[in-house]
Parts: C-alpha cells; sequence; structure tokens
C-alpha cells in the first residue's frame, strides 16, 4: 500500500507524553482509529503527511504503524529510544495513576510503562516526572488465575473499536494489556493473535487460554479470555463476561450466541 507523504532524512523517534493518544489509520481527525499509544510507548517516524501535520509511526512495542497528530508526541534521540526498547521498565499497576512535573500534572492509566522508574520518579530523557501509585514490573507467568484477575480490573470498560485502556478499549487491545501485564508480549490485532501459542482442543481448555472467533467468511475478529466453568471475558459493546461452547459464546444477557467459535490458544506454557 502506497503511504501518502514523505520520507525522513534521518531517523526520528517520539515517544508518548500523555495519557493517551489516538493512532489513525490516514492522517486526518475523521479517520478511524487503528490503535492507542499509550503513556511511556515508543515508536520510530517513518514519513510526515503531505500537509505535514500528521507523523507515520511504527509502535516499537508491537511494530504497529499508524498516523498520530503531530502535535502529541515527545520527540526523543536514538539513544534514549534504544536504552527505552531495551530497559525493564515498570506499568502503573492502578487503573489510574497520577504524573506531576514542573508545568504539568496528568494521569496514566493501568499498563502504562514508566520509563526509567526509581524512587518515584520516572524520566521522559530531559523531562523528569514524579509518579503516585503503584508500580508492578512485568513477569511471564504460568498462573492462568493471574491472566483473570488482571483481566476483571476491566470489566465494565466501554467499548471502542481501536481502544486500550479502561476509557475505550476493544477485543484484541484488551487482549493485548492483559497480557502485556503477564509478561507476555502479543500483536494488536485478533487474527494476529490467532496465530500465537498452541492450538488446544475445547475439552482441554483453562482459565488463561484465549478463545478466537471468525465471521461468515472464516476470518478471525475477535478474541476473548477463558475463565473457569464455561465463561469468557471480552470486549463487546463493554468488557464482560459470558457463556462459551463449542458454537461460541452465547450472551448472558439476551441468551443469543454472538460470536462463532474459530479456535483455542495456549500462551502461557
Amino acid at each position: 500500500m502506497d503511504i501518502p507523504g514523505h520520507l525522513l532524512d534521518a531517523e526520528n523517534y517520539g515517544i508518548c507524553h500523555l495519557s493517551v493518544i489516538p493512532v489513525r489509520m490516514e492522517p486526518s481527525d475523521k479517520s478511524e482509529i487503528g490503535t492507542q499509544l499509550m503513556f511511556g510507548d515508543a515508536f520510530t517516524i517513518l514519513k510526515v503527511s503531505p500537509d505535514e501535520k500528521w507523523l507515520y509511526i511504527k509502535n516499537e512495542y508491537d511494530e504497529y504503524n499508524g498516523w498520530i497528530d503531530r502535535k502529541q508526541y515527545k520527540k526523543i534521540t536514538r539513544d534514549y529510544y534504544e536504552l527505552i526498547s531495551s530497559y525493564d521498565s515498570p506499568v502503573c499497576k492502578d487503573l489510574v495513576g497520577l504524573l506531576q512535573g514542573e508545568k504539568r500534572f496528568f494521569p496514566v492509566l493501568m499498563g502504562s510503562t514508566l520509563p526509567f522508574y526509581k524512587n518515584g520518579m520516572i524520566s521522559l530523557e530531559d523531562e523528569v516526572l514524579t509518579f503516585q501509585g503503584e508500580v508492578f514490573y512485568p513477569k511471564t507467568t504460568k498462573d492462568g488465575k493471574f491472566i483473570e484477575m488482571t483481566a476483571r480490573y476491566y470489566l465494565s470498560a466501554p467499548y471502542l473499536w481501536g481502544g486500550k485502556c479502561h476509557f475505550g478499549i476493544d477485543c484484541s487491545g484488551l487482549v493485548q494489556q492483559v497480557y502485556k501485564i503477564a509478561g507476555y508480549k502479543l500483536p494488536r490485532d485478533a487474527y494476529e493473535q490467532a496465530d500465537c501459542g498452541n492450538p488446544i482442543p475445547f475439552d482441554e481448555l483453562r482459565t488463561g487460554d484465549l478463545a478466537f472467533f471468525h465471521n461468515d467468511a472464516g476470518r478471525v475478529t475477535h478474541v476473548g479470555i477463558i475463565l473457569a466453568n464455561g465463561h469468557i471475558l471480552h470486549a463487546s459493546g463493554e468488557v464482560r463476561i459470558d457463556y462459551l461452547d463449542l458454537k461460541g459464546i452465547l450472551n448472558s444477557t439476551t441468551n443469543l450466541y454472538t460470536h462463532k467459535l474459530h479456535s483455542i490458544k495456549r500462551v502461557i506454557n
């Protein structure tokens, strides 16, 4: 696909210095949101739009590409980008934490990266901010109950296509964020996540496994996190818990099937 805009003469890097930034499919405020950058997400700037108002970026965490408003980022050096990409930074554990600097005070959301956190302080290269809240260092877990516990924090979060936070989240954004906190790096979209892990027969599923669902054309379009006793947690209208069987998801409110089961995958082993 031909991406509009012009290439930069040299590599440029940025970081999300706000609570959340929309990443759009086209360089326009009217364009669909494909994903979001959370605070602390670093990225490479690949192109500038023809009107020079938008930047085409690649997120370092999941290599997702899209457009961000040129006014909504902080420029960083290549050295800082490489450091943050390799540094074991914690994430915000609270639903909402607080960051405060000399000139600004704002919230950060659960799962947001806290670059170079130490003794309650973080560093955005030349800016030092004080963090108020609990931090958590993601470590790869084999405990499906931890996956469930983390996922339940998102219950009732409204559905938002492209969203990744409690104020709006989609099905694959939910799974990606929950697994990030659990120490696993997953791709952004459901059809990509379906290529991860090992296939599991339905009668062997367990808490923390992922269930994928397809449309009439057979394409994976939805994902959820399996809980115990035939339940699944997923984002559909809101983050909710419904029933799961071999046919698919049975809505616990309407008693109607809403998604057709495609496969079960186990990422945690």
